[in-house]
């Protein structure tokens, strides 16, 4: 009996998910040495959760100020407010909600992302319809990518 609960054990132990989950997209950076990781792109309550994770592999450190919106009426400076999701089934672009405080809803205060480091940032986008599937991520500065699978 004992060398049965032992193995049931061994076996549960083998099958335990690492704790850092696999990217769901992947795409390279403009700047040597940088990519991207798409985390969780999840529908939820009417709105869509981008999470990721810049890696700076490089020799030079990036810059995640690069990635705000400055064509907006009050420029959300250290924001991420640039990125947007493509839905060409319906041929409609989502770009980042604001708040009544003309914020965005997504990482802010970001800082220079050094050499040999990474960042983990997010943004949050009206949700698609609900046949919607797959969806384009474009994130300034890098490869864009098509058809990443949404959770419901």
């Amino acid at each position: 009996m004992r060398a049965i609960i032992a193995a049931l054990a061994g076996m549960c132990l083998m099958a335990a998910p690492s704790l850092a989950a696999e990217p769901i997209a992947t795409t390279d950076g403009e700047l040597p040495g940088t990519s991207l990781q798409i985390k969780e792109l999840k529908v939820s309550n009417g709105t869509v959760m981008l999470k990721f994770t810049i890696i700076n592999d490089g020799t030079e450190s990036f810059d995640p100020d690069t990635l705000s919106d400055r064509t907006v009426a009050k420029y959300d400076a250290h924001s991420i407010s640039g990125v947007y999701l493509i839905d060409t089934a319906h041929k409609k672009k989502y770009l980042v909600v604001y708040d009544t405080d003309n914020h965005c809803v997504c990482s802010r205060d970001s800082h220079d992302i050094a050499s040999k480091s990474s960042a983990n940032l997010w943004a949050k986008f009206p949700a698609p319809p609900d046949d919607v599937q797959k969806i384009g991520v474009v994130v300034s500065h890098f490869m864009p990518m098509d058809d990443v699978p949404l959770s419901r």
